[in-house]
């Protein structure tokens, strides 16, 4: 989804000195932010892509949300229900605006103009990351690996409009994503090819179907 949002303009406004705002860059594999119940903040993904990664009591590991470009996360939007700790970890180099959820409808003492761009965007944002969220509610529908694997990849397919497109993720982390067993998965890749319904050739994908 494509939105009205001009990320230059909205550093550049930042640049100006937002008081109640910070922007911070990290490296490959490096934890962005945990959600914990005592922090309120909206993180802004200005650069970059990152994933939202719970690891559960056997030691491994599920892709609750993948984040790219112009995407929100923080934990003001995911209620707590479990005693297993939320990391967000960086997938590529990123730059991130930290903003505390409980100053948004404060106005900042130099009346910003980042903080008005911000205001008058989250609703954009927002609607981008509920159309991001009901994506992957449909992914995981799904009931056997093939049909998680083929409603995925149709679903790239369909943003990219070409029959051919780039995995967003490495195989490991699409298992992950889509709450299957990688092994089985990679039987399943195996079959979509001998079936000729897939042509795979490491991260590209092309529908034959």
């Amino acid at each position: 989804m494509k939105i009205n949002f001009d990320i230059n303009t909205f550093i550049n406004d930042f640049s100006k000195n937002c008081a109640k705002s910070q922007i911070k860059t990290f490296q490959k594999g490096e934890i962005i932010t945990t959600y914990l119940v005592n922090r309120n903040q909206i993180c802004f993904l200005i650069d970059g892509s990152a994933d939202l990664i719970r690891y559960e009591s056997n030691g491994t590991q599920s892709i609750i949300e993948h984040f790219s470009e112009t995407d929100l996360f923080g934990e003001v939007f995911y209620e707590l229900t479990t005693n297993n700790e939320l990391f967000v970890i960086a997938r590529k180099n990123c730059k991130v605006l930290f903003f505390p959820y409980d100053n948004f409808h404060k106005k900042c003492k130099k009346n910003c103009k980042f903080h008005e761009t911000l205001v008058t965007s989250l609703p954009d944002l927002i609607l981008k990351k509920s159309i991001s969220l009901n994506t992957r509610i449909e992914v995981l529908s799904q009931r056997s690996i093939r049909d998680k694997l083929l409603k995925y990849f149709n679903i790239m397919s369909a943003r990219s409009l070409n029959k051919t497109f780039y995995l967003n993720f490495s195989l490991t982390d699409l298992a992950d994503y889509l709450s299957i067993d990688r092994s089985a998965m990679m039987r399943e890749l195996k079959n979509l090819q001998d079936d000729k319904i897939i042509v795979k050739e490491k991260n590209k994908i092309m529908l034959l179907a």
